[in-house]
């Protein structure tokens, strides 16, 4: 497996795979860990792309033009060891391409480039997917961060705070499957206390979030602050009792209960035309202690 690729300047420290392009680690210039360590006693992730699907498929295969494929739970980029294409001091550019192994699960040509960088104390990550085949391109993508909990030098109750009121109901997994009930939005104010119990059922789901921009804070500690101007659709989710919290900017979800007609027509999926591409930017910016 290759070595991460480490990116540093005076503000914060980040290190990144090539499998997957994950992000591995994020701290301060005084060393301070905000990105979940991947313990596998609670979740061996720590910040990887979904892509090309988001959530699970019904019998984890997808369809296309009536044939079924199989497509594990948040599609493969996180299993593929991507290119890396170039490299500085505060950037990294990685690279992946079809290929018969993918091909075998989503029959499509296409190219992801994701490039991590650091500006100060915000690490700026630009995905774009390139249509390079002839047909429409069916897809969705989507950051799957997790932060520690309680946050470096943190004390008390932490807070997950919305840039605008949420007072649309979200939706919970259902047999990993997206809820079609719907469930009272605990955040419809724009923000609350975060607590175990609330993922009791599985991760809170916001396929209707007004905000581009969602913080994490507590006393005493640093916030950390999403900011994904393209990205429609929203996750929280943690293991009740574990130490991290995920905040995931995506678009596209889970099918919906018994979905199980044409990818390009499941809900939150993105069509991209011949030659064109789409970009899903993400920038996570740490600020300091309150």
């Amino acid at each position: 497996m290759s070595a991460a690729i480490r990116l540093a300047n005076a503000d914060l420290a980040v290190e990144i795979a090539p499998l997957g392009a994950e992000l591995v680690r994020l701290a301060d210039a005084e060393g301070r860990e905000y990105l979940w360590n991947g313990d596998p006693q609670w979740w061996s992730g720590r910040a990887p792309l979904l892509f090309p699907m988001v959530g699970r498929a019904l019998g984890d295969r997808i369809k296309v033009d009536g044939r079924y494929y199989p497509m594990p739970q948040h599609g493969f980029a996180r299993r593929s060891t991507f290119e890396i294409v170039d490299t500085t001091a505060t950037r990294a550019q990685f690279r992946l391409t079809d290929s018969e192994a993918t091909r075998a699960a989503w029959p499509f040509a296409f190219r992801l480039e994701i490039v991590y960088e650091l500006i100060g104390a915000t690490l700026r990550t630009a995905a774009t997917v390139f249509n390079i085949g002839q047909a429409q391109l069916p897809c969705a993508f989507g950051y799957h961060p997790a932060f520690r909990w309680p946050l470096p030098g943190a004390s008390g109750p932490h807070e997950v705070v919305f840039e605008k009121p949420e007072p649309a109901p979200i939706r919970k997994p259902v047999n990993e499957m997206l809820s079609r009930e719907t469930f009272a939005n605990p955040f419809a104010s724009g923000r609350a206390i975060v607590e175990p119990e609330m993922f009791a059922g599985g991760a809170l789901v916001f396929d209707r979030i007004e905000s581009r921009s969602v913080s994490f804070r507590a006393a005493g500690g640093p916030t950390i602050r999403l900011d994904f101007p393209t990205l429609p659709h929203f996750a929280l989710w943690t293991k009740p009792g574990a130490p991290y919290l995920c905040l995931e900017p995506w678009q596209g979800f889970a099918a919906p209960e018994g979905f199980d007609g044409e990818y390009s027509e499941r809900p939150g999926v993105v069509a991209i035309a011949p030659g064109a591409s789409r970009d899903f930017p993400l920038d996570i910016v740490i600020e300091r202690g309150r």
